[in-house]
């Protein structure tokens, strides 16, 4: 897993409150977090053994992430402790009607460099998977996308690539519906349109596109067809952390090789299932892996 690590701050409010007005705290969680570790934790969750190539600042929270990752049973080994650097901190405010809005605080010295990323050359030749967080710069994730392909790793990308280049590299994306959109040009608002963008989006060499169609749900397309798979039904608290959930299980299950239909249910389930607390932190269990239709 190659991606950001912060220390992550979830305040519940019944309102969130307008310029110049205050808002009481309902709930208060200071947790691991960071796209990054959240989809490490994922894994771990679900029984994958996982590693994280990220950034922490030589500093009280960044030594403590450290530490509550390992708790998590994720490999912090090659994670990097920057001197002089502040550990990233995002503020996730998530009212009742399920709105959220955060709040960011990472430097840019907490991001990956490419000589963090060739110092763990071992690491990334040797996996199976390799999860590229596409909130890093440009130069650090073509050279993980490299080392990962020549050591014959499944590529998973999560997000808009900082240089389209990297769309060669790799085997899979995730993108939400304005990623998507981002990288097409065309808005994916139904299905249709879901179905042509992920067909654009193989034509750089992907196997597998993951769309989020607006306010409808994910529609997977590989050279097989696709699949649509709706949103739950359910309202949801907090939908910070689907994403990764997503990305964590899809990953996950395609690794363990099960069909493209099974993964991508999983997969969906397991978002719907994370969005039902608030905060980006996944809850996850490998029965999740065996969800059905």
């Amino acid at each position: 897993m190659v991606g950001q690590t912060a220390r992550d701050l979830v305040l519940r409010v019944d309102r969130a409150p307008d310029a110049g007005t205050a808002a009481a705290v309902r709930s208060r969680d200071e947790v691991l977090g960071g796209k990054g570790a959240n989809q490490a934790v994922g894994l771990a969750q679900l029984g994958t053994p996982v590693a994280l190539l990220s950034v922490v600042g030589d500093d009280r929270a960044g030594h403590d992430l450290l530490a509550h990752a390992a708790a998590d049973g994720i490999d912090v080994s090659h994670c990097v402790v920057r001197e002089n650097a502040r550990s990233a901190l995002v503020v996730n405010v998530v009212d009742d009607d399920g709105r959220w809005r955060y709040l960011e605080d990472i430097p840019a010295d907490v991001q990956l460099i490419e000589a963090d990323v060739l110092a763990a050359e071992d690491l990334l030749r040797s996996a199976a998977s390799v999860v590229l967080q596409l909130q890093q710069p440009a130069p650090a994730l073509v050279a993980a996308a490299g080392l990962a392909r020549d050591g014959g790793a499944r590529v998973v990308l999560d997000g808009v690539p900082p240089d389209r280049d990297l769309l060669s590299r790799a085997d899979v994306l995730r993108a939400d519906a304005h990623e998507a959109e981002i990288l097409t040009g065309r808005p994916v608002t139904e299905v249709a349109e879901g179905v042509k963008a992920g067909v654009m989006l193989l034509a750089h060499g992907l196997d597998l596109a993951v769309l989020e169609v607006a306010g409808h749900g994910n529609v997977c397309v590989s050279r097989a067809g696709y699949e649509f798979l709706p949103h739950a039904t359910a309202p949801a608290v907090d939908t910070t952390g689907a994403g990764d959930a997503l990305i964590a299980t899809l990953t996950c299950a395609l690794t363990r090789g099960h069909d493209l239909p099974t993964a991508a249910r999983a997969a969906v389930a397991a978002a719907a299932s994370t969005s039902e607390h608030a905060g980006g932190r996944p809850r996850l269990h490998p029965g999740i892996l065996e969800t059905r239709t």
